[in-house]
């Protein structure tokens, strides 16, 4: 454990942000999977749910969560599935 009292303090802020990062990683993942599950069983549902999602994806990179990269590979795949249920659907 650190002894200077700047180090003392960066290990708290280290701290909060793990924490803080962790929740918001988690709660991309559970939006990511509730969007597939909801273009596998209600495509037209899953329209209205996807500009929040990618807005959230956005978000992410902003924070520095994900890279741009990852965020516009899991924008295209939720897109290519989304138009794929929907051409099944009709």
């Amino acid at each position: 454990m650190a002894n200077h009292f700047s180090a003392l303090k960066r290990a708290r802020q280290t701290k909060k942000r793990t924490e803080r990062n962790r929740s918001a990683r988690a709660r991309l993942r559970h939006t990511i999977r509730d969007l597939r599950t909801s273009i596998g069983e209600d495509a037209a549902a899953a329209k209205t749910e996807m500009p929040a999602t990618v807005s959230l994806i956005d978000k992410a990179v902003k924070k520095g969560l994900i890279k741009e990269n990852t965020a516009s590979r899991f924008k295209s795949r939720l897109a290519i599935r989304l138009t794929k249920a929907s051409a099944q659907k009709s």
